[in-house]
């Protein structure tokens, strides 16, 4: 069964995807000629796939480093109740912080996990001190300094044989 954004996708809609994952700023028409499509046919698809949701957006990937944001943390928080309003008024209070790359709730022993990025540790300080501690119903926070980042992507696996 199909979600409400599931929508089918062939061979060409996977390659154009794929490109414009790695290379969002590629034009319909430089896109076209390197996937072997009319230029038409390829603005075409990109528009369907922008307009059915498959792209959300597109946007620079920053060099965090580079901005002097060089401390990124990821932080697991357990509520005192996980109740709906309890979960709501957490989602509430870190939606719209800056520093708080990703908020996506778990299963398991945490209920949620945060991806934060910061200028330096007493920023990240400032941050738990002044925000995430003061959150109702935080009962315990579990806070892991980023050393050195592996892998780092943004591209989706598309790729089906």
């Amino acid at each position: 069964m199909k979600t409400k954004l599931q929508i089918s996708l062939d061979r060409s809609d996977r390659r154009i995807l794929d490109e414009l994952q790695r290379d969002g700023a590629l034009s319909a028409a430089d896109l076209a000629a390197k996937l072997g499509l009319s230029t038409t046919t390829c603005w075409r698809r990109i528009q369907q796939l922008e307009e059915s949701g498959v792209i959300k957006q597109r946007v620079a990937l920053l060099n965090r480093e580079a901005l002097g944001l060089d401390v990124m943390v990821y932080v697991q928080v357990r509520l005192s109740t996980q109740g709906r309003d309890a979960l709501a008024q957490f989602e509430k209070a870190i939606r719209d912080r800056p520093e708080v790359l990703d908020c996506c709730t778990l299963t398991g022993e945490w209920d949620f996990c945060l991806r934060i990025v910061t200028h330096d540790m007493k920023a990240y300080e400032a941050f738990f001190l002044d925000h995430l501690s003061k959150i109702p119903n935080v009962q315990s926070v579990n806070s892991s300094i980023v050393v050195t980042v592996i892998k780092e992507s943004t591209v989706l696996p598309l790729a089906r044989e």
